[in-house]
């Protein structure tokens, strides 16, 4: 038996025969003469089931085994001109070896050589691998025959399927280009049936398929084709055994429909590219009928696809803001095959009107006639003359002659960033412009298991894209997902301050999702999109001038918002690349930093520019504090690298997807994530859980995947336990334990007494817990022991944020939880004054005497100076009337 060395037999009962590549051809066949120990190339010559296995028509990767003939031994009765190889009565011998062998295939691996083909599609260069082809026949017969010598003549590779199920798992398995199958009789086949059953499986979308006919007799009509292009076949092809008429028709199919449908494969990556692409894209035929649109369109224009495809650009709404000639230019000038670009007025679906930047781009098709319009469409910056910038103080246009020069704040930035003055404007003031900008890669390509967040995250998506007052509009729907009752924590103040007493139940109780609109962006709005700074893939190729401002950022004094500037509202990631590398992160979790990078993406893309506090911005502002933190002697000789890890990452994701809303106005508004957390820690739960999920669903971006289970299971809990101490409804507790456990044995191991009370240090793991803590809580509201620009520049972010919801309170009716942050009553010294007494000092004060902060603690007494002034100044100007 010539291939009994390389036949085995599956548990199916198929027998299987391999062979080298060098013998594969069927071309390259060798007599009978040579004995049967002698392999053939590609033919095995049929013998007797009794005397030996049946040979293979093709060695190669498993085949089941079928009989066929050499060329050599068909002799000169074979016509390889008309009918291909010739049968002879052998053929009534043949017989299986195997009885159970019914899903039976053979394979043909061709010995001539063919080069992967090249193929252009626009500037595209594409590279095309021999085609496959899959015969479907019942029986082996002379058309058969001239299919696969076919086959190997063009250079194809070919599987033979004799049954509907293996024919399937064949083509599932290697998703032939070509399938031809045999039409010519039903007894053996339903071959309409096969081409169906193979036209719902997904690979078959770009496969041609051929029907093999009988001839039609004389005395009958032509049958129509109509019933084989229903069923899914593409060709009809009469019955002819030639082995040219077989070759010419493979060859036509290659050249014609495999190259076509090879070409619309390649097309899958462009509409890949354009879907992820955060421009708005929208390509219309030549009579701008609408083809497709992309989701940053949908979210710019709050339209579904489905709303706008097949519809003619004339029939959506029109804005009328453009100038009445302005369309006439447009249409002049894309008709000419010319590029137009220009600012330009849309309407969208909600009936507001968006400035756009667009460029329309003719697509000149064959004979130089225009076939499309492809339009790329980005957000202009807004200006709303109509709307107040905020006031600090009540009447400011008196006050704004009498507060001091200093209270104003002013930009040390270049070109870069203007500081929104937190101080009263007059009629000098210059107007606010509220530019938006779409984040790098946004959640709504990302799958959210909490239902409320995949809403939530699509509606901040379109905000995000969107002036005041569509974001506005955008927040009335997120009343339905409001549904529970009331909830807010029971916090104790030291007075009756209603400062106090409303920042108790503010700023330290934070919330779900941006639910509003009316955020005022406080720096000068930059004229240049994310995409024109390229991401560094290391830290090394961090562009020049950030490098430069990154050099300074082991300082306290460190400008985050210089850093906001240059990166165009990206810090965190150029800030977290130097920082984390300083402290050997990737070397600790043993990923690489494009990992790092990729997930510093990830959460930056996560946190909201449009928050005019709780942004990428903060965060980074309170991983600069962190790192700071963690160079102290004592804070670096109480905690081991794992601590550190845990601490800068918890830094970077505490507030991720803030929506600059807090924890009460959540509570009282019924959101879905204050049912899931059970009123308790929603933001900060929601923070955490949030960031351990965007960084385990992508391989690309887990900083984790190579790191130990155990330390995984503690790193997450330190990062976890970090973040929820963020939250301030706990805030004395955590501060009353730091004092007791490390401040008080300090300074009794200072003082040289008795106490027996345990010293910090790495073999106290809750004490370790304490100072993790402490840390990221006093990282998280350092502001007031920032210089005093800085200073003054957060207080004005956190108060607009305040002022923001308190609106939004007020508009949607709900409890309002910090009344006196009313944007035309409320004074900012005074709220900072409370904020400072009633948080800050007693905090600040305990971990100076751990960490030895002088600088910070010079910073917060300065600062705290200067709101004190501002606020007697505000008094007496108050007082002036009646004393008068």
């Amino acid at each position: 038996m010539g291939c009994a060395p390389s036949i085995h037999v599956s548990q199916s009962g198929v027998i299987y025969c391999r062979d080298s590549d060098e013998s594969n051809s069927p071309r390259q066949t060798s007599s009978v003469s040579q004995g049967p120990t002698a392999p053939l190339h590609g033919l095995f010559v049929q013998t007797d089931a009794a005397d030996a296995m049946p040979p293979s028509r093709a060695a190669g990767p498993p085949g089941a085994v079928r009989v066929r003939r050499s060329r050599a031994e068909l002799g000169s009765g074979s016509s390889t001109g008309s009918s291909g190889p010739a049968t002879t009565t052998c053929r009534g011998r043949r017989r299986h070896c195997c009885s159970s062998a019914e899903a039976e295939t053979q394979t043909s691996y061709t010995s001539v050589k063919v080069s992967s083909a090249e193929v252009r599609i626009g500037p595209m260069r594409l590279t095309q691998d021999p085609i496959q082809v899959l015969l479907i026949f019942a029986k082996e017969d002379s058309q058969s025959d001239g299919f696969w010598w076919a086959c190997d003549r063009a250079g194809y590779r070919c599987n033979i399927a004799r049954t509907p199920e293996s024919a399937l798992e064949c083509f599932l398995d290697k998703h032939h280009e070509i399938i031809v199958i045999d039409h010519r009789q039903s007894r053996n086949f339903d071959a309409e049936a096969v081409c169906r059953s193979i036209r719902a499986t997904n690979p078959s979308e770009h496969t041609v398929i051929l029907a093999v006919v009988s001839q039609a007799s004389d005395d009958h009509e032509e049958a129509s084709v109509l019933p084989l292009l229903h069923a899914g076949f593409n060709r009809r092809f009469m019955e002819n055994s030639s082995i040219i008429a077989c070759y010419n028709e493979l060859i036509q199919i290659e050249h014609g429909e495999v190259r076509s449908q090879f070409k619309l494969r390649a097309c899958n990556s462009v509409f890949t590219a354009l879907d992820h692409c955060h421009e708005a894209i929208e390509i219309t035929s030549d009579d701008h009928v609408i083809q497709y649109v992309n989701p940053a369109f949908e979210r710019m224009m709050g339209y579904h696809k489905g709303e706008l495809l097949g519809k003619e650009l004339a029939d959506l709404p029109k804005s009328d803001k453009n100038r009445a000639d302005l369309l006439d230019t447009i249409n002049t000038c894309i008709k000419k095959g010319k590029e137009w670009q220009g600012v330009y007025y849309a309407r969208r679906k909600s009936g507001d009107s968006i400035q756009q930047h667009v460029k329309i781009t003719p697509v000149i098709g064959q004979g130089g006639k225009i076939r499309h319009f492809v339009s790329l469409k980005k957000l202009c910056c807004t200006t709303d003359s109509n709307k107040q910038i905020h006031r600090i103080h009540r009447d400011s246009g008196d006050n704004s002659q009498t507060e001091p020069h200093s209270f104003r704040h002013k930009s040390r930035r270049k070109e870069s960033i203007d500081v929104k003055s937190i101080s009263s404007r007059g009629s000098d003031a210059p107007s606010l412009q509220n530019r938006r900008y779409p984040s790098m890669a946004r959640i709504h390509s990302m799958t959210i298991e909490a239902p409320i967040t995949k809403v939530i995250n699509i509606i901040n998506a379109a905000q995000e894209n969107s002036p005041v007052t569509v974001a506005e509009a955008l927040d009335r729907v997120l009343e339905i997902l409001r549904t529970t009752e009331l909830y807010s924590p029971q916090l104790g103040t030291k007075d009756e301050d209603p400062h106090t007493s409303d920042l108790v139940g503010g700023l330290m109780t934070d919330g779900l999702r941006r639910l509003s609109g009316n955020e005022y962006v406080f720096t000068k709005n930059v004229h240049h999109s994310h995409s024109h700074l390229a991401m560094p893939i290391t830290i090394n190729d961090v562009p020049p001038s950030i490098a430069q401002l990154l050099d300074n950022e082991e300082s306290w004094d460190f400008n985050i918002f210089e850093l906001e500037a240059i990166t165009h509202k990206r810090p965190l990631v150029y800030l977290g690349l130097k920082v984390f590398s300083r402290f050997g992160v990737c070397e600790f979790l043993n990923c690489t930093e494009t990992t790092l990078r990729a997930w510093l993406q990830v959460i930056e893309a996560n946190y909201h520019s449009s928050n005019a506090y709780h942004n990428s911005t903060h965060a980074a502002d309170v991983l600069h504090a962190t790192a700071f933190f963690l160079g102290k002697e004592r804070v670096k000789g109480s905690l081991d690298q794992l601590d550190e890890v845990a601490a800068l990452i918890a830094a970077t994701v505490h507030d991720v997807d803030h929506p600059g809303r807090t924890n009460s106005f959540l509570c009282n508004a019924g959101s879905e994530l204050a049912v899931l957390y059970n009123d308790t820690a929603v933001l900060e739960s929601h923070h955490t859980a949030l960031a351990f999920q965007l960084t385990v669903k992508d391989t690309k971006c887990n900083i984790f995947k190579n790191i130990d289970r155990n330390h995984y299971r503690t790193l997450r809990q330190a990062i976890i336990d970090m973040v929820l101490a963020t939250e301030m409804t706990k805030h004395f507790e955590h501060v009353n334990k730091f004092v007791n456990s490390i401040n008080k044995p300090l300074a009794a191991e200072s003082e040289g007494s008795d106490c027996e009370c345990n010293p910090t240090g790495k073999n106290f793991p809750e004490n370790q817990i304490l100072i993790k803590r402490m840390m990221i809580k006093c990282a998280d509201v350092a502001n007031p022991c920032r210089p005093l620009d800085l200073c003054i520049e957060w207080a004005g972010r956190i108060s607009e944020e305040y002022f923001a919801q308190t609106d939004e309170e007020k508009r949607q009716g709900l409890p309002v939880v910090m009344p006196v942050f009313d944007r035309n009553t409320c004074s900012i010294p005074k709220s900072q004054i409370s904020f400072i007494d009633y948080f800050i000092t007693d905090m600040f004060d305990a971990w100076d005497a751990f960490a030895h902060l002088p600088a910070l603690m010079q910073h917060l007494a300065d600062n705290y100076k200067h709101w004190k002034t501002l606020d007697d100044l505000k008094c007496k100007t108050l007082r002036l009337p009646s004393d008068s």
